[in-house]
């Protein structure tokens, strides 16, 4: 089984709010036959999106090669939280890596951010882009650190976050679960499927050549490399992976670096004015402390989308509303008579350090992957980092192929049981 057909059939979108609410998609035809390229770009998502359009601005002739449609994998189905700084804290990057190089991630982290509202502005993408993510604490022993991280940002990255004592969180996130929180205004958060399509307009009109249904089965390495799929062949100067957990077995170097994992959404009937702001009185996204998170905001017609719990297998649950709406009602009792319009799962990938995995698998063949729940921003970043990086420019690639982790043990083949023990573990100390 592949994680590619497991779940959906053949260009299919999964029955999302977004692909509810992004409008008619756009079909583009697949690849036929034999074409030359400057850069070959495998995967639809922000990173092939991003990656495509920077090259094309550039001057380069590009063919994009998307296994279904653009925007369809992760890029397409996630929270749509517009994060600061890398998946993991800087006081982490700092201690791990040292501060230098730690204020270089930072800086990357935030390029990610002015990237993504800036190419919205640009491209006159409309998906909703709005201000603000609170970070709440599941446990009150989290709260001091809290403190610290607010006064550690000012200090060393002049960054304003708001430390939120638990009776204003509460203002804010009307659940008993939580104690206090940090507010981070510069934070955003988005219709992802809406602006990976504005993305795939953009790259279009920049003269991107975009083929959907058009699933890579095998990249010959060389100079040129050869990227193959079932009615095509792209001879290009240079390759780009931009799949992320839908990787397959299409490189296995990457695959012992990146794992797929599934994570799952909610999206309840349209609220009240009233019962929306009894769950969230402001329009702010958030996402707690747990190791396996729990994240929501409000859409764009007060809908509250709950995203929240794993699997690790290649199907979902057999009924994914159920599945979420436990977690969702456990953090707000007041839904629970809330009527579920719909639920989806998607695959993402994570690492074992949780940076992303910024490496060159072969000298002319790029890979960006490994979010870990942090794709919005640096999975667009990543794009337009391996851009810059074909175009001479590698200075930010080779820092983030710096905190680029291991693999995990025992490879490709052993990730999947070791991942499951560790993340039962990690659920496990979230419940007690």
């Amino acid at each position: 089984m592949r994680l590619l057909t497991a779940n959906e059939d053949w260009g299919q979108f999964p029955p999302s709010y977004y692909a509810a609410s992004a409008g008619q998609a756009v079909e583009r035809a697949p690849l036929m036959g034999e074409i030359r390229a400057d850069v070959c770009i495998v995967g639809g998502g922000f990173t092939g999106l991003s990656a495509a359009l920077r090259l094309a601005e550039l001057g380069y002739g590009v063919a994009l090669l998307e296994a279904h449609r653009v925007g369809w994998g992760a890029s397409g189905r996630n929270g749509g939280q517009l994060g600061s700084g890398q998946r993991r804290e800087q006081s982490e990057l700092e201690a791990a890596h040292g501060m230098n190089l730690a204020k270089d991630l930072w800086a990357i982290a935030e390029s990610s951010k002015r990237l993504v509202k800036d190419l919205i502005a640009r491209h006159d993408i409309d998906c909703g882009l709005k201000p603000g993510i609170i970070h709440a604490n599941h446990r009150a022993r989290y709260d001091a650190e809290a403190q610290e991280l607010v006064a550690h940002m000012a200090q060393h990255y002049d960054y304003p976050l708001r430390y939120l004592p638990p009776d204003e969180l509460r203002g804010f996130v009307n659940s008993p679960r939580y104690s206090a929180g940090v507010l981070d205004m510069d934070s955003a958060h988005l219709h992802p499927l809406k602006f990976a399509r504005g993305l795939a307009r953009a790259a279009q009109a920049a003269g991107v050549r975009i083929f959907e249904m058009s699933e890579v089965q095998k990249i010959e390495p060389g100079d040129p490399a050869v990227v193959s799929s079932k009615t095509g062949r792209v001879t290009a100067d240079a390759v780009v992976l931009g799949c992320n957990g839908y990787l397959d077995g299409l490189s296995m170097p990457v695959a012992r670096h990146v794992m797929p994992i599934n994570n799952f959404i909610i999206a309840t009937e349209p609220l009240e004015a009233a019962q929306a702001e009894a769950i969230l009185s402001q329009d702010y996204a958030v996402a707690d402390s747990k190791f396996v998170v729990n994240y929501f905001r409000l859409s764009e017609d007060k809908r509250l989308l709950f995203g929240g719990r794993e699997s690790y297998g290649y199907r979902y649950p057999r009924d994914i509303k159920s599945f979420v709406r436990k977690a969702m009602v456990d953090i707000f009792p007041q839904t629970e008579n809330l009527k579920i319009d719909y639920g989806w799962g998607g695959t993402l990938a994570i690492t074992m350090n949780r940076m992303p995995y910024l490496h060159r698998p072969a000298g002319n063949i790029y890979n960006a992957s490994g979010y870990s729940g942090h794709g919005v921003g640096m999975a667009t970043m990543s794009g337009r980092i391996v851009a810059d990086a074909i175009d001479g420019r590698p200075q930010e690639f080779e820092t983030m192929s710096k905190v680029s982790g291991s693999a995990f043990p025992g490879g490709s083949k052993l990730r999947q049981p070791i991942l499951v023990a560790a993340m039962l573990w990690y659920s496990l100390m979230d419940r007690i």
